[in-house]
């Protein structure tokens, strides 16, 4: 029987990962699948070495440095001498899992990347470690396949996940209705991040914001999502006294059926362009890291719509530019001005126009079953 580990970092990739296995399950019945995940591999009957309680920090504190080499070595020395996998599949998460790849690609076994650091977008000095350290690459963006031909790195485009993963545009009357909101007011909806220290940095302007555009149009109403790997008591040390709504676990449509989204920077702005709704995207951290980010980035844009359509489709507010005054500002625009928001609309549209449809995850598990057949 052939054996497979996949390591993922978080919530996300967990996702993502799950639905990988439930596709090679399929094709592959007689395939022995372990790995470092969550609840989603989990209900996939996948044996845990590890969850993410490790992985999910950001940072570089003394606690979360000696974290993740500690879980490394531990993930190595088990895959080295215990599980001794035919291939590990290494899903986003690039810091960790290039460390992890040298020590796997040293020792024979083969490891194949799906969601590889975006090297496009900063530190592409990275293509080196994956062009030496990883076998097969699995790439989400067309114009990565390109990228990676051209430095001869062995790799497919499998599609995006989100393309066939996201769920259809919900009913919005349906919506409000559940959630107690009038059908008959506009919806603002703010999605302060999944990870703690974007709590910490963006929460209280966004809040900010949330109160400025009432005091100006007392008719709007606002949701703030709730991160379903946040715990409530982290949450809510954030949120504080504030009465605006709170809505977990129905993200995704709470993103399809507002009038307008302000954003922390990641995967979200990208599920918004899918749907086709008008945000602007507001990100900003520790200043250290900040002026690294300036000294590593390759590109000059920060949200994947505009990535990907080389565009400036959703507006963005970094560092020194998330105010209050400024995000409400464009979002008053989106709003009221009907010419520019039908026109944000239907740039939106082009997203989904230059993604494959493709199935990623059942083109993924498709490639790894031959990988491990040809063993």
């Amino acid at each position: 029987m052939k054996k497979l580990f996949i390591v993922t970092g978080e919530h996300s990739g967990d996702m993502h990962a799950a639905n990988v296995v439930r596709e090679l399950k399929k094709i592959n019945s007689d395939i022995q699948i372990e790995a470092i995940g969550g609840e989603n591999l989990k209900n996939e009957n996948i044996k845990l070495f590890s969850d993410h309680s490790k992985m999910s920090a950001v940072g570089l504190t003394p606690q979360i440095i000696i974290n993740h080499i500690k879980l490394g070595k531990n993930l190595v020395d088990y895959l080295l001498n215990d599980y001794k996998p035919d291939a590990v599949l290494l899903i986003d998460y690039g810091a960790f899992n290039l460390k992890i790849a040298k020590y796997l690609k040293a020792n024979g076994i083969k490891t194949l990347y799906y969601i590889p650091p975006q090297v496009w977008a900063s530190r592409k000095y990275r293509i080196n470690k994956i062009k030496k350290y990883i076998d097969k690459v699995f790439c989400i963006f067309p114009f990565e396949k390109e990228m990676y031909d051209k430095y001869g790195i062995d790799n497919v485009y499998v599609g995006h996940p989100l393309v066939k993963q996201l769920p259809k545009k919900a009913n919005r009357e349906e919506f409000f209705a559940k959630h107690g909101l009038d059908v008959n007011r506009k919806l603002v909806s703010i999605f302060p991040g999944s990870r703690v220290f974007e709590l910490k940095f963006l929460m209280d302007v966004f809040k900010k914001t949330a109160k400025y555009l009432k005091n100006k149009h007392p008719e709007l109403q606002f949701c703030i999502s709730h991160a379903p790997n946040l715990k409530d008591d982290v949450f809510n040390k954030y949120l504080k006294d504030t009465d605006i709504k709170i809505i977990k676990g129905d993200n995704q449509a709470l993103l399809s059926v507002s009038d307008a989204l302000i954003l922390a920077s990641g995967t979200v702005a990208l599920e918004a362009a899918l749907y086709q709704t008008p945000m602007i995207i507001a990100y900003r951290g520790p200043l250290f890291f900040y002026l690294v980010y300036l000294l590593v980035r390759c590109i000059n844009k920060a949200s994947l719509p505009n990535i990907i359509t080389g565009d400036d489709l959703v507006p963005e507010f970094l560092q020194f530019d998330v105010r209050a005054e400024k995000i409400g500002y464009e979002i008053e625009k989106i709003l009221y001005q009907n010419e520019y928001r039908n026109e944000r609309i239907e740039k939106l549209g082009t997203v989904k126009n230059l993604l494959t449809d493709k199935y990623s995850a059942y083109e993924v598990a498709t490639e790894i079953n031959k990988v491990l057949s040809n063993d």
